[in-house]
């Protein structure tokens, strides 16, 4: 008699093993489950480059050619700190950036007239970015005098902050939530305090926008916060209006200490005018033909945000399984 243990033994144990979806067919050992943004040489590559430094961190950022020049200045500072750069051109405009010396060590990708939000969803796959530390995932509208990436890194590390942005510098910022203003004299902050008016803000409160919230123009996710935000960001949602109140969900623990703004490494605010605003000059034209539909883009930001908490709402009321952190009494709302 042929004993059999041995094999139903490791035929259990095989067929309790966690594979990635669709690579059951395959040898455990070939099976690549992630990838990064780097790019590889045509020839001359071996094995010793993989010991070769690689970035660890990622910005990647919404652009126009318009804002050449401000984008220039952003992407300089990031390369000197050792981080992969990817531009998401937004007007289909990629060869105006040669001339840059930077250019072709950045990554491109061009879609016409689609948002930051748009790109990350189908370019930032967690699988892809899950070599780099941290994903700052930033607008193209924003000055960096007062800001070094190897510094920020070095705050939110000691800091303990998942999901971040810097400040806004308020003497010279389009300043939209009180929470992204600089604190002076502050390293960081987590929390804002407003006394008047609705929607008052304390030590003791422990939600958005009061604590636990940064805005979706300069935000910064830790690897593990990007792949739960990835998550929550909709594929046909591209504007994100009312992520930024949930974002607190992905901080991997309490939003009210994971959750900051980096007050000593500061940004402004430039407030240029970016995506609906098409310059249909065409070549040999003296005057200019403006269109500006930002009246459209901001009335489709709004309707999302309404079907975007809808969805939230269904979802809570839906997953049985699901336990909410941050479960408001009865007589209280989220913001």
């Amino acid at each position: 008699m042929i004993d059999t243990t041995p094999n139903r033994q490791q035929s259990l144990q095989c067929k309790n093993q966690c594979r990635p979806l669709g690579s059951e067919a395959l040898p455990k050992g070939i099976v690549a489950k992630e990838s990064n943004l780097e790019m590889r040489p045509l020839w001359g590559s071996s094995m010793q480059d993989e010991k070769l430094s690689s970035s660890k961190n990622l910005l990647a950022i919404a652009v126009g050619i318009k804002q050449k020049e401000v984008v220039n200045e952003i992407v300089q500072k990031f390369f000197s700190s050792d981080f992969l750069v990817m531009l998401f051109h937004y007007d289909g405009i990629v060869d105006e950036w040669r001339d840059l010396e930077w250019c072709d060590s950045a990554i491109h990708v061009s879609a016409f007239n689609q948002t930051k939000w748009w790109f990350a969803k189908r370019f930032l796959h967690p699988d892809v970015v899950s070599e780099y530390n941290y994903i700052f995932l930033w607008d193209e509208d924003l000055g960096v005098e007062n800001f070094h990436p190897g510094r920020y890194l070095s705050i939110i590390k000691d800091e303990g902050l998942e999901i971040s942005q810097p400040a806004l510098d308020p003497a010279k910022s389009d300043v939209h939530h009180q929470i992204t203003a600089r604190a002076r004299n502050s390293r960081v902050h987590r929390r804002m305090y407003k006394s008047k008016g609705s929607g008052r803000c304390d030590k003791n409160s422990t939600a958005p926008p009061c604590t636990g919230w940064v805005e979706m123009m300069a935000p910064v996710f830790s690897r593990a916060a990007w792949r739960c935000a990835w998550y929550m960001v909709q594929n046909d949602l591209i504007h994100a209006w009312g992520l930024d109140s949930l974002l607190g969900y992905c901080a991997q623990g309490d939003r009210t200490k994971h959750v900051g703004v980096v007050d000593s490494e500061y940004i402004v605010h430039l407030g240029l005018p970016t995506l609906g605003v098409l310059d249909k000059s065409e070549e040999g034209q003296t005057t200019s033909q403006i269109i500006d539909d930002r009246s459209e883009v901001r009335r489709q930001s709004f309707i999302e945000m309404q079907i975007f908490k809808k969805r939230w709402i269904n979802a809570v009321k839906d997953d049985n399984c699901w336990i909410d952190p941050y479960r408001q009494p009865a007589n209280r709302s989220i913001h």
